[in-house]
């Protein structure tokens, strides 16, 4: 069965994660959803005078929607009839279309990589031309767009009550992967009932590290297939594209998430193969790439990536 899930006031929340959060849908494992999402609290707006289109359901949710510790528009909860928790649920991302001609960049005093050299705010609204797929830079460059949700996964465990949009962890959240776009499946080991899966941020273009602090933010409308597996056991994500399998980790401190990035992926490659986890490691030195999936959500990222024709076969 397919679902439509709008951004309007109600199935938006602001700033959070929480397993307390209502479910706005329900679904059955292997049904399709198409989410619409957006990005930017009110001082992101461009001015009336810019003559960008601003969508009026944004405009309704940042006036009548309660703001949480982070800065995220999530769309959501989504209960997922069977879901429980100890299981994972497998989330298919089959479509991304641009709702907007316009993005945003921040550079913002304390934040990012560099911020000790960039100390002052600097807000930008970027022009999106859909029709070419190019993001129109200030200093004349066209930038091809790319574009993936930065900020989507399941509930957090109840007793970690609510939890800032802005740090990605085991449910997910904000990993800003560059890596999970359009044909990619991302597993979230699932914490409640119903796995409540919500996703936002959307994202045009991020280099690995998204080292100024954001991405081009904008909002987008994302097709989901959500099923239910319970014959897989994680307790962070993964991802799969169609020639790879990409791990993640998530930690203050970027050597500790290279190591959660590290060890999953010894794990999946025992679990597929059959080899032993010091084989998987040397195999892992020769053949899988750790990259730095962002410098700037408190809780660095990483993502180790093994193409999946290095991957042996049982």
């Amino acid at each position: 069965m397919e679902h439509h899930l709008p951004s309007t006031p109600g199935n938006v929340h602001w700033g959070l994660w929480d397993a307390a959060l209502p479910p706005v849908l329900r679904i059955a494992s292997g049904d399709r959803v198409t989410i619409e999402t957006l990005s930017g609290e009110p001082e992101d707006m461009p001015e009336p005078a810019s003559g960008f289109q601003v969508l009026p359901d944004h405009k309704e949710v940042l006036a009548t929607t309660s703001r949480g510790p982070g800065p995220h528009l999530l769309t959501g909860p989504i209960y997922v009839e069977g879901a429980e928790p100890g299981d994972v649920l497998e989330v298919r991302l089959l479509d991304i279309k641009f709702r907007t001609d316009w993005g945003w960049n921040l550079q913002l005093p304390f934040w990012g990589t560099l911020p000790e050299d960039f100390p002052e705010l600097r807000r930008l609204h970027i022009p999106l031309d859909r029709d070419r797929n190019i993001a129109k830079m200030p200093w004349g460059q066209e930038l091809p767009l790319a574009p993936f949700f930065g900020n989507f996964g399941v509930a957090p465990a109840p007793g970690w009550g609510r939890l800032s949009s802005t740090q990605p962890r085991a449910f997910g959240g904000n990993m800003d992967n560059k890596e999970l776009g359009v044909g990619t499946t991302t597993y979230f080991p699932v914490f409640v009932p119903g796995a409540l899966f919500s996703a936002g941020d959307g994202h045009g273009v991020q280099g690995d590290g998204e080292v100024c602090l954001t991405a081009i933010e904008t909002p987008l409308t994302g097709t989901f297939e959500l099923h239910v597996r319970k014959d897989i056991k994680l307790t962070t994500p993964r991802a799969e594209k169609p020639d790879a399998w990409i791990t993640m980790g998530f930690d203050e401190d970027l050597d500790d998430a290279v190591k959660q990035a590290l060890r999953d992926m010894i794990a999946l490659v025992c679990e597929h193969s059959g080899i032993s986890r010091q084989d998987a490691y040397t195999l892992c030195s020769l053949a899988a790439d750790l990259r730095v999936t962002q410098m700037v959500d408190l809780n660095k990222g990483i993502h180790c990536v093994l193409p999946k024709a290095h991957l042996p076969r049982r």
